[in-house]
């Protein structure tokens, strides 16, 4: 072999190892390289907005945004993991939002009455889903797709295309409302709290069987980072009247969503069913009705957006939730879920609502075309799908 072959089949030997640490990097720190992604946008609209961006108020407003979609994205990350799709959930969202100003403003329900009628006709759509995809063998796709314009044409029909307004102020607490500053100074401490006890906890749990411990000053590090991200988000929500009702019920939907799939057979379940379907049935797993359930969590999570989304509003309008289920789709892709389903994180698809929704705040507030802005989010899902499937080329 002559020297320049060899020297050129050297230089692509190094071309080649660096693009696999990259991709190995990604795979390993995927959730470490959205929260940069996320600095970063949010460094650069800052700049470009001479400190706007950035102030409390403006950061409020962009976290109760995102509550929407991170919304849809808690219950659309598990149908991912499961190998499905759900493509009705914006029209869900604004039928059952809409619904909820029809009980509300026209009916005069009282709030204790409407939010439970809304949750369960939201589960009982997504057990109808769910009931036409699993059990009828209708494609999920096709599922969703009919439903996208079925529940948007019910939607039409009962408010007649107009406005429903005003809802009660009661109702629209939920959506415009702050907890005051010590309740969520003291939601902050007792967080803080809980994850220092799940640290301890699990320390303890690996010395009793005998598992590999990591360093104390590595947890204790870990614990202190936590912990001054959780101080540095309620002083800064503080800065702008507490933090916001919506935003606070993301958190609780973040914690159990999180727990559900971390710490239960059910969540399990969930990812063995998208990673193998055939052989999770064949152990005796009934595939059937966990896909039944995911669905039903699903609808739930649509009737909790489309309530939050009206009570924000303080009206119900016949074009809510319009591109809503793209926005979770995109959410869950660039938080690291797979396309293929059996992996994916609740806490990704939340930092992936949140790159979304800094991305059209940001581009708002520099009076970008809307096009400018649908190519840009557009662009960045394809990145994020790209991404994965360049790290699981790398891991075959």
């Amino acid at each position: 072999m002559t020297p320049d072959l060899s020297s050129a089949r050297l230089r692509g030997d190094t071309a080649q190892g660096g693009a696999d640490r990259v991709r190995q990097w990604f795979a390993r720190y995927k959730i470490l390289a959205l929260l940069l992604a996320v600095a970063l946008i949010w460094l650069f609209f800052t700049v470009l907005t001479h400190g706007a961006f950035a102030t409390p108020r403006n950061l409020s407003n962009l976290l109760r945004q995102m509550a929407i979609s991170g919304t849809l994205a808690c219950g659309m990350v598990f149908v991912i993991i499961a190998g499905e799709i759900d493509l009705s959930v914006g029209s869900l969202l604004g039928l059952l939002g809409g619904i909820a100003a029809i009980l509300d403003a026209n009916r005069r329900w009282p709030i204790e009455a409407t939010i439970p009628a809304v949750l369960a006709l939201g589960v009982l759509a997504g057990l109808f889903n769910g009931w036409l995809s699993t059990y009828r063998r209708v494609p999920s796709f096709i599922v969703g797709l009919g439903g996208m314009l079925a529940y948007r044409g019910v939607l039409l029909g009962i408010t007649g295309g107009a406005t429903i307004a005003p809802v009660s102020d009661r109702f629209v607490f939920l959506g415009q409302g702050y907890l005051p500053r010590l309740v969520g100074d003291a939601l902050a401490l007792l967080l803080f709290g809980v994850l220092a006890f799940v640290a301890a906890r699990q320390r303890g749990n690996r010395r009793r069987y005998d598992l590999p411990v990591p360093p104390l000053w590595q947890d204790g590090v870990k614990i202190v980072g936590a912990g001054a991200i959780i101080f540095a988000f309620v002083a800064t929500l503080d800065g702008y009247g507490g933090i916001p009702v919506p935003v606070l019920l993301v958190l609780l939907l973040l914690g159990i969503f999180t727990w559900v799939a971390t710490q239960t057979v059910f969540g399990r379940r969930i990812y063995s069913v998208g990673s193998n379907l055939e052989a999770t049935r064949l152990s005796g797993v009934d595939t059937n009705r966990v896909k039944l359930a995911i669905f039903a969590l699903m609808g739930l999570m649509c009737a909790f957006a489309g309530i939050v989304n009206t009570a924000r509003l303080a009206a119900g309008s016949p074009s809510a939730g319009t591109m809503g289920e793209l926005d979770a789709i995109a959410a869950c892709f660039i938080g690291g879920t797979s396309m293929r389903g059996g992996s994916g994180t609740v806490y990704g698809a939340l930092i992936g609502a949140l790159v979304m929704a800094s991305l059209d705040n940001g581009m708002s507030m520099l009076d970008v075309d809307a096009y400018w802005q649908m190519i840009a989010k557009g662009a960045i899902l394809v990145l994020a799908v790209w991404i994965d499937v360049v790290s699981r080329t790398n891991r075959r």
